[in-house]
């Protein structure tokens, strides 16, 4: 079954189909009914959500990126924690060794590839990562991991492929080919990237600082420098910077020397937003 489910998405058309879930998550048709529907097969928490009623979601995508009650996700006490950034399970974890991400047992793609810069590639080469999938019940905006200031953004179009954990096992360098908004950010712990990567039936990835990103019609690589600005984007640890329209991965790299990872943390282990993902080293 799992094979079958593969093949399907090479065959099947995976923006065409996004395209479609996304603008049915936008109308009010049937939204009650898919909302009621959607959050009792996936056993959705709505009693930590601010908005508590299904009916009174405006669409599907207002539930879906709905924010939670003040306090829900209260972050990790120490000044040197660098928390989670979502909602999810570990996908994978660890040392990037020689420009290479583990990305499952027996498969990496480069930190190259995923970033689509090399430039920006050689600050994390044998830093550390964190892939954090996001499952259809779970919360689903993104947050920093610490306070940093974003200095840039690459758009990089691509294929749609699912991201859970079969299409992890099964699909070669899966997050490098995902459509994906990578955002670099100076920090106290130096650089640290933020991907957010999209997947299959994903109707957008948003930031605060831009809105709407993806997906868009120009297909091509773009680029924006925020560090001549003169408005800085500067985010504080555990303010939201993103968020997607249904499930998807956000992976997070950190420069050599910067962070100890949560050495509790291994593949398949669920956590929450605000929960201690590494500790800053300190000079």
């Amino acid at each position: 079954m799992s094979q079958l489910f593969i093949i399907l998405q090479y065959l099947l058309p995976q923006h065409g189909l996004s395209r479609i879930a996304g603008w049915l998550a936008e109308g009010s048709l049937l939204k009650n009914f898919l909302i009621k529907s959607f959050a009792r097969h996936y056993q959705v928490n709505l009693q930590e959500a601010e908005i508590e009623d299904p009916e009174q979601f405006e669409n599907f995508n207002a539930f879906f990126t709905r924010a939670l009650k003040p306090g829900a996700r209260p972050l990790a006490g120490d000044e040197n924690a660098i928390v989670c950034p979502a909602d999810g399970a570990i996908s994978e974890i660890g040392r990037i060794e020689e420009g290479r991400i583990l990305q499952a047992k027996g498969r990496y793609y480069t930190v190259a590839e995923l970033l689509a810069d090399s430039a920006m590639a050689s600050y994390f080469a044998e830093g550390d990562f964190a892939t954090v999938y996001l499952s259809p019940r779970d919360y689903h905006r993104v947050h920093m991991p610490l306070a940093g200031e974003l200095i840039k953004t690459i758009y990089v179009p691509g294929k749609l492929f699912s991201v859970n954990r079969v299409t992890a096992d099964s699909v070669p360098g899966l997050f490098a080919r995902n459509e994906r908004l990578v955002c670099l950010f100076e920090t106290e712990a130096g650089k640290m990237a933020v991907v957010l990567v999209g997947a299959m039936i994903v109707a957008g990835i948003e930031t605060v600082w831009e809105g709407h990103v993806c997906p868009r019609k120009d297909k091509q690589i773009q680029a924006q420098d925020y560090s001549n600005r003169e408005q800085h984007i500067s985010l504080d640890c555990g303010a939201e910077m993103g968020r997607f329209k249904l499930g998807s991965t956000a992976i997070v790299l950190f420069q050599s020397g910067a962070a100890a990872l949560n050495s509790e943390l291994k593949a398949n282990s669920p956590v929450r937003m605000g929960q201690l993902l590494a500790t800053r080293f300190t000079n």
